[in-house]
Parts: C-alpha cells; structure tokens; sequence
C-alpha cells in the first residue's frame, strides 16, 4: 500500500471528504502524581462520534501558502484518505487544530506519517515543538499521540462545558517538544 503524504493545494480542497467516525468506549482517568499527570483507562458504554459535521466550517484555502499555516493530505493512490492541519500557536509550538484518518484507511502509518510531517514543518519554522488537544474519551487517539512521543502538558475540565453543561468530557493538552 503506498501512502504519499503532500501539502495540500487549492486543487486539492474540493477532494477532502475522510470519514472520520470512531468508536468511544473507554475514557482516561487523570491523576496528578509528583507534578506529574498519570492516567487510567476505565471502560464506559460505547457510542460512535465524528467532527464531520464541523467540516464546513473550516475553510480550507487559509492554509494554503500561509506562512504560519498549512495543511498535509495523506493520498492512497489518488484518494484523499488523511489530513493534518497546522498553524503557529502565540507560545512559538506548532498547533495541530486537526489531524483524521479515513476510518477504512487506519492502523496503514497514515497518522505517524502526518505527524512526521508536521515534526518537519515545525522545525523547518522555528518552533519549539508540536501541541494538540483532544478529549479523554478518545483512548485511541490519546494512545496513538502518546506512541507517537507526546506527553501530557494538561488538561481542562471546563473547556466542553461551554457546549453542553452537563458534558464529563476533559480536554487533554499534549505536547512534543523538541
């Protein structure tokens, strides 16, 4: 299978459609321990989510020949099948706002792929490392970022209630420093 990994172009923007939906069936559990921010996975009852429907409010062509953005497309043959996009953050890190893998796409490197990308664009720019931020009910995603050399930086338990006030979800701040 041979993945090619490119930066995005105006060309490109009107092929993005990745199926981004997974499954939520566990949590991460976070400890504070000798200033140090630990974690268990509790299982909980499964559910299925996407980000899809926040796609078209993303516009796409602010990345392209930005020089504090930009977007990385994963290609298996001439399908668009990942993404990662990337902007300077205030505090000198590379911000991913948003990496996907197509749902039939994934366990292939694709992600790893995306994220040496973006190790490179970082450096290339002068940055200090890579940050993100995900959920702690996305185990898998938490666990891939954690594969991939991120540790937790910190986390919000606050930041999902402005949506839903009832929401238990808890914002995870992950970091890569170089």
């Amino acid at each position: 299978m041979n993945i090619v990994v490119k930066e995005a172009t105006t060309d490109h923007i009107d092929s993005i459609k990745i199926n981004d939906i997974f499954t939520i069936d566990s949590m991460l559990v976070l400890s504070l321990y000798n200033n140090e921010i630990e974690y268990q996975v509790v299982e909980i009852p499964s559910y299925e989510k996407s980000y899809n429907e926040d796609e078209d409010a993303v516009d796409y062509q602010e990345y392209i020949d930005h020089p504090d953005k930009t977007m990385y497309l994963a290609f298996m043959e001439e399908q668009v099948v990942g993404q990662i996009i990337l902007s300077r953050n205030w505090n000198n890190y590379a911000y991913i706002e948003d990496i996907k893998v197509d749902k039939d796409c994934r366990r292939y490197g694709i992600g790893r792929k995306l994220i040496e990308h973006a190790k490179h664009w970082a450096i290339a720019h002068d940055m200090r490392g890579i940050m993100l931020e995900t959920q702690n009910t996305n185990v898998k995603a938490c666990k891939f970022y954690e594969s991939c050399g991120f540790k937790i930086g910190g986390f919000d338990c606050n930041l999902y209630k402005g949506i839903n006030k009832n929401s238990k979800e808890i914002a995870i701040f992950w970091y890569f420093m170089f």
